[in-house]
């Protein structure tokens, strides 16, 4: 059936192109009114010779009758020069030409890099092929193990040494909080598998008392250390997550992201596509969803779809704040400031936000002197972005420059 349409479509613009060039050259091949007219034009100069041998005129009325014609004569042969179209053959013959490598090279374009032997992909078909992926996902196990290379991390000896007694601790006596604390610490020093094993354990020891972030943690931990693969085991937790917390956003996003890597575009589209109306302003979504929702409504069969036009990402202090600000005391102005940190701490709670924001949250706690807190919001947000290697990057350039990361 491909090839039937390009056939077809080639022979369509080919007519288009050479049909006028054709008409040209037939018409050529018609006589021209002017050259009717300049057979007419001769035999009148040979008809006024005969007239002068027989007497009819004289020689002073031939000679004018004959500068009256050839006048004539010339414009008639002028109009005819006119009328003759130059080389309309070659220029047939050119188009042809032009046709002829544009199709050739269009066909080899199209063996080198497309796929001519590829069989046609109906719907049916590929919404199959889509459920043999979802099908053949590897486990976690095995995407841990394909996952790529990382450097091991290095940690002072010291930092080395509380990590290993850390563990050591754990592995004896597995209580919740020693393991929330290892599966925070490993992560924060990029072993993925030995965070998401710790948070699994934990979410195991904790049972059904196990709340919605720590498995929406668990979740994050078990697609990071699977290199972005949403696993049937991560499935299994997101489908938890849900059932107790239907509203866990994050959780919809994870559901996206495994329709969209198992090519159900048209499915992680309405995810995400809720998602983003629901809450345009999200600065997780303007991080994660925005950028790809016209490239998946496009996949998805909506190419007109228009994503609602994003918040500030970084709301601050307005210009009535600041002016404010510059007119208090020293003790005033640390209680504003530490007023503005707490509701962007607040929101950040209830709402989530973009890695830049949690970034500066990290950066204003430790100005306003409260260093632990700021360490705290660290592995929060660590947590928070697990999944996202650029977002972890930011996290910690942030508690870098503040000093708590060193």
């Amino acid at each position: 059936m491909f090839w039937i349409i390009c056939a077809v479509l080639v022979v369509v613009v080919a007519a288009a192109i050479l049909a006028p060039l054709l008409r040209a050259q037939e018409g050529s091949a018609s006589e021209p009114a002017a050259a009717f007219d300049l057979r007419v034009y001769r035999d009148q100069l040979r008809e006024v010779d005969r007239d002068l041998e027989r007497g009819v005129i004289n020689a002073e009325d031939a000679g004018r009758l004959r500068t009256e014609i050839g006048r004539k004569v010339l414009e008639a042969d002028r109009r005819l020069s006119a009328a003759r179209p130059a080389g309309s053959g070659g220029k047939v013959v050119a188009a042809g030409a032009v046709l002829a490598v544009l199709l050739g090279g269009g066909v080899a374009l199209y063996i080198a890099e497309g796929a001519p032997g590829a069989d046609d992909q109906p719907i049916s078909a590929r919404f199959a092929e889509a459920e043999r992926s979802y099908q053949n996902r590897p486990s976690q196990a095995e995407a841990e193990a394909q996952r790529s290379a990382t450097p091991a991390p290095q940690l002072r000896p010291e930092d080395a040494e509380l990590m290993q007694q850390l563990r050591d601790r754990v592995a004896e006596q597995p209580d919740p909080q020693g393991l929330e604390l290892l599966a925070m610490q490993e992560m924060q020093i990029g072993n993925a598998v030995a965070a998401r094993a710790a948070q699994e354990q934990l979410v195991a020891l904790r049972g059904e008392a196990a709340s919605s972030a720590d498995l929406l943690r668990l979740v994050a931990l078990m697609v990071d250390a699977a290199d972005g693969v949403v696993t049937p085991e991560a499935e299994a937790v997101l489908a938890r997550l849900i059932k107790i917390d239907p509203d866990q956003q994050q959780g919809h996003y994870f559901v996206g992201l495994l329709h969209l890597q198992n090519g159900r575009p048209d499915k992680a589209f309405e995810i995400w596509r809720r998602l983003l109306e629901r809450e345009p302003s999200n600065p997780q979504w303007n991080t994660w969803i925005r950028p790809a929702i016209a490239d998946l409504a496009w996949l998805a069969g909506q190419p007109d779809y228009v994503a609602p036009e994003a918040g500030d990402p970084l709301p601050g202090p307005s210009g009535d704040d600041i002016a404010a600000a510059s007119e208090m005391s020293d003790e005033e102005r640390q209680e504003f400031v530490a007023g503005m940190v707490s509701q962007l701490e607040a929101r950040l709670a209830q709402q989530g936000g973009s890695p830049e924001e949690w970034a500066r949250l990290i950066s204003s706690l430790v100005i306003i002197g409260k260093t632990d807190h700021a360490r705290a919001i660290r592995d929060e947000a660590l947590q928070v972005f697990a999944a996202s290697p650029d977002a972890v990057a930011t996290i910690r350039a942030a508690a870098e420059q503040s000093g708590i990361d060193e």
